[in-house]
């Protein structure tokens, strides 16, 4: 075995691997995945566009093969395979990837459907109007060149970019540990902000989100809310939501359809649709009748027919929150800063761009400083040759050699090399007066603009103006309206979002069961019919409650332990007409001992609302509807009672309305709630009303005007008395007669005040309902025993009534 020869040199391992690995880690941030903050491109696109250029293919040109233009990047500047560039370049192209594509593509470069671009050898290309403003003055040395991989050619480090591309088409890309994502911009708002920073350094961030608005996808769509934008342009990093373009249209025959005409950005459609299809084909959502896709080059249509019965709003808003209707664009806006990977906000994006600018006007300023030196030179030399123009000849024809006249020429008249060479290659037609007068112009207006391009160098105002005027004219240029709408509204959705408002009648009987009927089931009858079943019970369950409300309010639940439960209307299981419910404790964690003895529903938990609270011994307690906002399953306290008492009813009171308590005993009360003052949740209450023995409260309402007290009696009599009829008092007291009860009307089971407007439900013990128009009932004095409302089978009693408002 032959001898190992050379140097051997120990490695620690660990430090090795982590030093190599970084290595790769800088490669791949610097020389691949990021964009640098000046033009907003890759090293791949930065290539592409430079190889372009190289190969003459302008806007005016004709379109070249990509696989020409593909060879010629991997060839000269970018060795990491064809496929790598020429998705590259076919994002480029994509008039649905960029907000404006930099290349202008001939032939199938993918679609919004997810489809992929033809292969290289079919498809041609060639640069967009726009790109030249991006290589615009590459040769007048305004940016540093390097060589290329192998040494043979030179490219670009960075290009002169008269356009903000970083933010105008954005960039994504993912590195070692890091990624970018930054979305694509409206060309004039960005503009229009870097022009504000021009005009002054210290504009705030604020100022500057007064002209950009916010990222402007290509594929148009909604940005919903301003938090995410506000996020992203003060820190670069933000959530912004992104909501499809919709409109609901009738089409005939009582249905309507979903029409969807613009997608959040990079939203692939097809797949899109496959997504809504799964969602009926596993009924996660219900009521599609047929989906389509209409799209066609005029633009983009998807449409969702709807079985007649459903409310489309609620049904795109279950889209939304299911499938990609409704996405998330996440903002990071990580790019290079002098070869360092870093997160800028808006104002050092701008920043950063307009610095490269500053130091492309001054490089070309120089560059053609220089030129203009050079020819005044030049031109000098000529104007002392035409002076002495006899002389010049003479020299030059009795020179033997060119290099003798040269240096004659230059002896004689302090000419430098490069003068005597202009004098020598000189033609006689430059002897002629136009020539000559021409010549004098020549040289005052180099004059004149070598004067100019000091003036500017030694300027940074010059600078920035000359910067300011180019990024107009681009501006007049390609400029655009805006696609991207941006909506105050939020897209946090609740469960009401998802669920039609719909007006419902909830009932509750003594052993806890409980369902949700749709209103309309109940047809209005004339007061003394029979009514119709509401619900099966057992023999010995009865309803006990029962109210009209909607599938969007809080339902307050207050137990005979004085604790209080919340649910939302729709959570309660709808049911059939005579189904008996689903029972509560399994929608509440109730105790075994503890049932419900009061509900009330609320459509919000108001700032200066109070709930008022009465039980069946007359105590009265008023406490702040905010303190009883919690979402606890387990409850909370609401009142302390006393032994043996149970709460009757609470209202949602404003702090100054009256109220009028009723007993089972006929007897009535009606005072101002300003004779309660607040109270905490856990205390006891006041005395309301001052029972004789035996007696009980039955029921409470609020006072309204132009109104009646509608009182029920268990055997199904009721009244209507003008509600003028009942004094106000003050609380405490026994109260006055409200109706005659005797045994053939029976006790009083309930009261409310109603308005001619308004419906009521009775519910009998057996489970019978009869809706009923309060204006069909009749108007009695208070000490009358009323008229039979609701005919009972033997047996059966009236329970419970409940109130409703009529629509219009």
């Amino acid at each position: 075995m032959p001898e190992l020869t050379g140097k051997v040199l120990p490695i620690d391992i660990n430090k090795e691997m982590r030093q190599s690995y970084l290595d790769y880690a800088m490669s791949v941030i610097v020389g691949r995945a990021l964009p640098d903050v000046r033009d907003g491109l890759k090293p791949v696109h930065r290539r592409i566009l430079f190889a372009m250029h190289e190969l003459g293919l302008t806007p005016d040109k004709p379109y070249r093969k990509c696989a020409n233009i593909v060879g010629r990047v991997m060839s000269d500047f970018h060795p990491h395979g064809d496929a790598a560039i020429y998705d590259a370049l076919v994002r480029l192209a994509q008039d649905f990837s960029c907000r404006y594509p930099l290349i202008d593509g001939h032939g199938n470069f993918g679609s919004v459907d997810g489809d992929s671009a033809a292969a290289m050898r079919y498809t041609e290309a060639k640069m967009a109007k726009i790109s030249l403003e991006l290589l615009k003055d590459i040769d007048k040395n305004t940016v540093d060149f390097i060589p290329n991989y192998d040494e043979r050619t030179k490219e670009p480090v960075i290009l002169p970019s008269r356009i903000p591309n970083l933010l105008v088409n954005g960039s994504g890309g993912i590195a070692v540990g890091m990624a970018t994502n930054i979305p694509p911009h409206n060309l004039g708002e960005v503009i229009e902000g870097i022009k504000m920073l021009i005009d002054n350094a210290d504009v705030t961030l604020d100022d500057l989100m007064k002209v950009i608005k916010g990222p402007d996808f290509p594929t148009g769509a909604t940005i919903m809310g301003r938090e995410g934008i506000v996020s992203a342009f003060k820190t670069g990093r933000g959530s912004i939501k992104i909501r499809a373009k919709t409109e609901i249209e009738d089409i005939g025959k009582g249905k309507q359809a979903i029409i969807v005409t613009e997608l959040p950005y990079q939203v692939n459609k097809a797949r899109l649709i496959e997504k809504i299809a799964e969602l009926v084909r596993d009924k996660k959502v219900d009521g599609i009748t047929d989906l389509r896709d209409e799209s066609d080059r005029t633009g983009m249509r998807i449409v969702i027919e709807l079985r007649r019965d459903v409310n489309a709003r609620v049904l795109l808003n279950q889209l939304y929150k299911h499938t990609q209707l409704q996405d998330t664009f996440g903002v990071i806006m990580l790019a290079l800063v002098d070869g360092q990977p870093r997160v800028l906000n808006l104002k050092e994006v701008l920043f950063y761009y307009l610095e490269h600018q500053k130091d492309v006007v001054t490089r070309r300023t120089k560059f053609e400083l220089d030129k203009a030196e050079a020819r005044a030179h030049i031109v000098e030399g000529l104007r002392i040759a035409v002076s002495n123009i006899d002389e010049v000849v003479q020299i030059i024809r009795s020179s033997r050699t060119t290099n003798e006249a040269k240096e004659r020429l230059q002896k004689t008249f302090q000419l430098s090399e490069k003068q005597a060479d202009a004098i020598v290659e000189m033609r006689l037609r430059s002897l002629t007066g136009l020539e000559i007068e021409k010549l004098e112009a020549e040289y005052k207006d180099l004059l004149e603009k070598i004067a100019y391009l000091k003036s500017v160098l030694a300027d940074e105002q010059l600078v920035l103006s000359i910067i300011k005027d180019e990024l107009t004219e681009v501006q007049k240029k390609y400029a655009d309206k805006r696609r991207t709408a941006i909506s105050d509204e939020s897209t946090d959705f609740v469960d009401t979002d998802l669920i039609p408002q719909e007006d419902v009648v909830i009932t509750l009987t003594n052993y806890g069961y409980i369902k949700r009927i749709p209103l309309d089931t109940y047809r209005s009858q004339r007061r003394g019919g029979r009514g119709i079943t509401g619900m099966d019970t057992k023999d010995e369950d009865a309803v006990k409650h029962v109210f009209a409300t909607t599938t969007h309010h809080f339902i307050l639940f207050f137990t005979t332990k004085g604790k209080v439960y919340r649910l939302k209307a729709h959570e309660i299981p709808e049911s059939g007409r005579q189904a008996r419910g689903t029972a509560i404790v399994n929608l509440l964690y109730l105790d075994k001992d503890e049932r419900i003895n009061a509900v009330i529903p609320i459509a919000s938990f108001y700032d200066n609302h109070y709930l008022f609270m009465c039980t069946g011994q007359g105590i009265v307690k008023k406490t702040a509807l905010k303190e009883y906002d919690t979402s606890r399953r387990d409850g909370i306290i609401a009142i302390n009672l006393d032994e043996k008492d149970q709460l009757v009813n609470v209202l949602l009171t404003h702090g100054d309305d009256e109220v009028i308590i009723g007993t089972k005993k006929g007897l009535a009360i009606r005072f101002s709630e300003q004779d309660v003052r607040p109270m905490g949740r856990v205390s006891r209450g006041v005395m309301g009303i001052k029972l004789n023995e035996g007696d009980r409260v039955i029921g409470m309402d609020k006072v309204r005007e132009n109104s009646y007290m509608l009182v029920v009696t268990s055997n199904g009599f009721g009244k209507r008395t003008p509600i003028d009829e009942y004094r106000t008092q003050t609380r405490a007291g026994k109260g006055i007669i409200n109706i005659k009860t005797n045994q053939r009307n029976g006790e009083a089971v309930d009261l409310h005040v109603v308005q001619d407007d308004e419906e009521i439900l009775l519910v009998s013990a057996e489970g019978i309902i009869i809706r009923l128009k309060t204006k069909h009932i009749s108007v009695m004095g208070r000490a009358t025993q009323g008229v039979t409302l609701m005919r009972l089978a033997r047996g059966d009693r009236v329970m419970a009534m409940a109130r409703f408002q009529v629509d219009s």
